[in-house]
């Protein structure tokens, strides 16, 4: 970079200052671009609900017209294009980005818009999405939703969208009013081709028109000047405008009757409303408690149930001992009764004997028999080992009285 003196004057060649002015020119076209559309949204938002105190939304009313297409520019604002694979870059709808974005709204409609027979674009889409989001009264929710994902929004959107900066949270507040109105939409109308880019009608905010419900006109004020300033003012160019004072008076104690009216029943609708949420809002905390009450409930069932079994299972390890115990005694009984012959038969007798008593003493187990109905295998297990030993100890018996043993 060169610089050259004239007189005291330098003049500077290089590119350095056009940059950084091109730079803050930039910066500041964008701040006032995003500063309008925000601006002209919130108008938009004011009109639709004054006009929704008169008549029905739909798709004939301009106000709606006018808001869909400042809501599409906004969410159009620097959104980055699609890559090819050639690596060209084509442009891409906002609905790309909704569709994505919104998925983790609870019910939502992005399924039903997809099947759609009628909507093939992405951006007529777009459009019946804003429709149907407005009927559901959820716009706001969806917003607010796409914008929490931050990580989608900054892959669909460049530096300096409205969606990227400070203004996006402002977007979602001034969208929770359109909840209070009553959208009627038809989904296969014009106003869903996508033909053609939605063009901002800025007319109605730029333009004041007076209207002659107003208190005072513009007439009405030149002659009150005129009047105030001329000291010839006669009676008779006084008269008309006090009468024409008096009928404006008159048109606009009716104006604000009929909204006084009109806010009356809003106010029984939402008085309505707000009683239908208590009453729902009772019964789901009654219904929290009964649910609290049988998971208690259970919780004390299962802990008896857990108790008893755990009872059971000590019963049984205990019983299972005793009966290991007495299998080991009628085996050493009968090893004894084998090995020292018949003198011992007597002694045989009585350890059997003591076996028995053992056996019936384990015999009947009121906890078993009470808890368990099914365990009566154990008693037959019993039986089985009670009829097992009374055999061993019966053969010695036997060879004692057979014929060929017995003296002569």
């Amino acid at each position: 970079m060169a610089s050259l003196s004239l007189g005291g004057l330098s003049v500077n060649r290089g590119g350095g200052g056009s940059s950084s002015t091109k730079k803050s020119l930039n910066a500041r076209n964008a701040a006032v671009e995003r500063r309008n559309l925000i601006t002209v949204c919130r108008f938009s938002v004011k009109t639709l609900i004054d006009r929704s105190c008169f008549e029905t939304i739909d798709d004939s009313s301009p106000e709606f017209n006018n808001f869909a297409a400042i809501l599409e520019q906004i969410l159009s604002h620097r959104l980055k294009g699609q890559v090819t694979w050639f690596g060209y870059e084509s442009p891409r709808s906002f609905w790309d980005y909704i569709r994505v974005a919104c998925r983790k709204v609870s019910q939502n409609c992005i399924c039903s818009i997809e099947n759609m027979e009628n909507v093939s674009s992405s951006r007529a889409k777009g459009r019946a999405w804003i429709r149907v989001a407005l009927m559901e009264k959820h716009l706001s929710e969806y917003i607010s939703t796409a914008l929490r994902d931050f990580k989608t929004t900054r892959r669909f959107y460049e530096d300096g969208a409205i969606v990227l900066g400070e203004e996006a949270n402002m977007l979602a507040g001034m969208l929770l009013g359109l909840n209070a109105i009553d959208f009627s939409f038809c989904l296969k109308g014009e106003g869903l081709d996508g033909n053609f880019p939605a063009v901002i009608d800025y007319t109605p905010y730029l333009k004041f028109t007076q209207s002659s419900d107003s208190i005072s006109s513009d007439e009405e004020e030149l002659r009150t000047l005129g009047s105030s300033g001329s000291e010839s003012s006669t009676p008779e160019n006084i008269g008309p405008p006090f009468i024409m004072d008096e009928n404006s008076w008159f048109n606009k104690c009716k104006r604000v009757k009929q909204k006084y009216q009109l806010t009356l029943e809003q106010k029984g609708y939402l008085e309505e409303l707000l009683r239908l949420r208590e009453n729902q809002l009772a019964e789901s905390v009654s219904q929290n408690k009964l649910l609290l009450q049988r998971i208690e409930d259970s919780d004390l069932t299962h802990k008896l149930e857990k108790e008893q079994l755990e009872y059971i299972i000590v019963e049984l390890q205990d019983q299972l001992k005793s009966f290991q115990s007495l299998d080991q005694l009628s085996a050493e009984v009968s090893l004894s009764q084998t090995s020292l012959g018949p003198a011992h038969s007597q002694d045989g007798d009585g350890k059997q004997d003591v076996l028995n008593l053992l056996s019936e003493g384990k015999e009947d187990t009121p906890s078993l028999l009470g808890l368990c109905g099914s365990l009566t295998s154990v008693a037959s297990y019993k039986s089985l080992t009670s009829l097992k030993s009374s055999d061993c100890l019966a053969s010695p018996t036997t060879e004692m009285t057979s014929p060929g043993l017995t003296p002569s």
